[in-house]
């Protein structure tokens, strides 16, 4: 086998629209450099109308395998050879992995959120709040209740969309799940376990704050954030403050990419390199 034939087999990527500045690449070639994987991850701009040629492009080359954001996540399954379990029930993948020379398309959005919980509690049996009910909240979703979680409370705005992922949590996972409108500040039940910001609140604003009454959190609950940057957003202070276990959206970003790089290479690397390098760009180191 030549060199560059060898190259190819050992590139992973991400189809970006449009490829702005992607820390996850940042975060990936962290990984890759520290344990001397011979692999490189590569971010292109790929616009919906040439999906399928990218997706071809990769098969040609035999790319170990590529992520996906948004609009690309429902889209590119038509494109793929098959879909791993919470990807089918999801409805949609950021991750494509070559497996006996196809693509399989898993979704490890879920799957990073659903590690960074277990470091701190086992979601099974436990009583969940979910504000949000976007793609990354089915995402997180669909990934407690296949690991166990009793009960998942949707906050939303929008009823049709809160519906529309509490019908799919209960007619293709275990759990429970219902739907409570987000009007004003929201009261958490007393007995939850685990309090998830999934929506986009506190992106890139650290004093944007989550319609939450704060008195109703306790010492006892878990609170997390999807929201990486900046990682300690005004809903991670605040529940620090009353006494909660916080999970920041770093953890969820680096599991992600631990999933992806074993998916992609086989090798578990080390996510505390990933997140050291991410506070460097973020500036919380």
């Amino acid at each position: 086998m030549s060199e560059e034939h060898n190259f190819l087999h050992h590139i992973t990527g991400s189809f970006a629209q449009p490829a702005a500045e992607n820390p996850t690449v940042e975060m990936v070639e962290a990984a890759y450099r520290h344990h001397g994987l011979h692999y490189r991850y590569l971010n292109t701009e790929v616009p919906p109308e040439k999906l399928a040629d990218a997706v071809a492009g990769a098969r040609a080359m035999n790319w170990a395998g590529f992520n996906c954001s948004i609009p690309h996540k429902v889209a590119v399954i038509e494109h793929l050879d098959g879909l791993g379990e919470s990807a089918s029930v999801i409805g949609a993948v950021n991750c494509a992995v070559r497996r006996d020379g196809q693509y399989i398309g898993e979704n490890t959005d879920g799957k990073g959120f659903l590690k960074s919980l277990q470091e701190v509690v086992d979601p099974a049996g436990k009583k969940l709040v979910m504000f949000g009910a976007g793609g990354a909240a089915r995402a997180i979703g669909v990934e407690c209740a296949l690991a166990g979680a009793a009960h998942i409370t949707v906050v939303n705005r929008s009823a049709d969309r809160g519906n529309e992922l509490v019908t799919l949590l209960n007619d293709k996972t275990p759990v429970t799940a219902v739907l409570e409108a987000w009007d004003g500040d929201y009261t958490v039940p007393a007995g939850t376990d685990v309090v998830i910001n999934a929506t986009s609140i506190g992106l890139a604003d650290a004093e944007a704050k989550l319609a939450l009454d704060l008195n109703t959190l306790t010492a006892e609950m878990v609170v997390a954030d999807v929201i990486p940057n900046p990682p300690r957003t005004q809903l991670i202070r605040d529940a620090e403050a009353k006494g909660c276990t916080v999970i920041d959206g770093l953890g969820m970003l680096v599991n992600q990419g631990i999933t992806g790089i074993q998916y992609w290479t086989g090798e578990t690397v080390d996510g505390n390199v990933m997140r050291a390098r991410l506070e460097e760009l973020f500036g919380a180191a």
